[in-house]
């Protein structure tokens, strides 16, 4: 296992991580989510990703249930839950300091933990002040309830105002964002984030590696009865690719598994290789319903070698997509 550094800060993580947004307790029971859990973690993942939103809550409960029953120290993983759908109340949604500090409990209780090594703002809240956010999160920080603090598909502009109100007020700024990020999706990681990156040394734990399982060629004939696009409730991703954006994206998928196996790899593997590509990359969150599935996906640290410039440049070819660069005037 290859670990890197989360951003500025001096915790390492592994450049795999595990999550368990639509698998467990959608797809996985507790013996199912033991067997990825315990596979990850004998390959050196050291970090679970989690929500309080993840299956009503039940997530967690899994995921703590595993924690416990495992006896690892302590000091061996990471865990994280993130904070803003935890109910249908007002004062259960949202980043309020009553909603942030509510959830950070209840989260440790789910994963019977003393403390969250990472803790995110899911989404933007346009009603509460970033200044209350972010001193909410910082208390908890002085309390030792939560050890680093981030975000989750925030603007740059945002971001940027969450730096200057802790600087400006002496508070713990954020130190990673969670976007969403693969070869269909990198416009804001790659344009937009970029003076985060420079000015601020901002982390991040990217998400949807394989764009929800397309990059994986498994929809190029079709969407499985059994596939996370077939799920009730998850209508709205398989929007994304029935109309005529998405399937010109699962028809680029066919060339790229073209490539992939060329270079002796699975399509799925040729994406999760060049996300690790960039070096703004922190870890890669790995979904997965069967050790299988993770371990394969795992093999592609096996692989970036061989992306090569002109295997690079292929990759650039077939998808088209590669962001304006910012303009230099001088």
């Amino acid at each position: 296992m290859e670990y890197r550094k989360l951003g500025k800060s001096g915790l390492r993580l592994s450049a795999f991580s595990f999550g368990s947004w639509v698998t467990f307790s959608n797809q996985l029971d507790l013996e199912k989510a033991k067997e990825c859990m315990h596979f990850a973690y004998d390959q050196g993942v050291n970090f679970f990703d989690n929500a309080e939103v993840y299956a009503e809550g039940k997530s967690e409960e899994l995921m703590g249930t595993v924690i416990r029953d495992a006896g690892w120290g302590r000091d061996t993983f990471c865990v994280s839950s993130k904070v803003f759908w935890g109910g249908e109340k007002p004062t259960q949604m949202g980043l309020s300091k009553k909603h942030v500090t509510d959830a950070c409990h209840a989260a440790l209780k789910r994963l019977q933990v003393d403390y969250l090594d990472l803790y995110f703002c899911h989404r933007p809240d346009q009603l509460t002040p970033i200044e209350e956010t972010v001193r909410a999160m910082h208390a908890l920080i002085q309390q030792g309830k939560v050890l680093y603090w981030g975000t989750s598909e925030w603007s740059a502009q945002q971001l940027t105002e969450a730096y200057a109100v802790a600087k400006e007020n002496h508070l713990t700024p954020p130190t990673m964002e969670q976007p969403e990020y693969n070869l269909f999706n990198r416009e804001r990681f790659e344009k937009d984030y970029l003076p985060l990156f420079q000015n601020y040394g901002m982390g991040t734990t990217i998400w949807s590696p394989l764009a929800s399982g397309v990059l994986t060629g498994k929809y190029s004939n079709g969407f499985p009865a059994d596939s996370r696009l077939n799920m009730p409730g998850y209508e709205w991703l398989k929007s994304r690719y029935t109309n005529e954006e998405g399937k010109q994206r699962i028809a680029k998928t066919v060339k790229l598994t073209q490539l992939a196996q060329s270079l002796d790899m699975t399509s799925a593997q040729l994406a999760l290789a060049w996300c690790l590509k960039n070096p703004n990359v922190s870890t890669v969150i790995l979904g997965a319903s069967k050790v299988q599935q993770l371990s394969e996906n795992m093999r592609a640290l096996e692989k970036v070698t061989a992306l090569t410039p002109d295997v690079m440049n292929q990759i650039e070819v077939i998808v088209a997509n590669r962001p304006e660069a910012i303009p230099d005037f001088m």
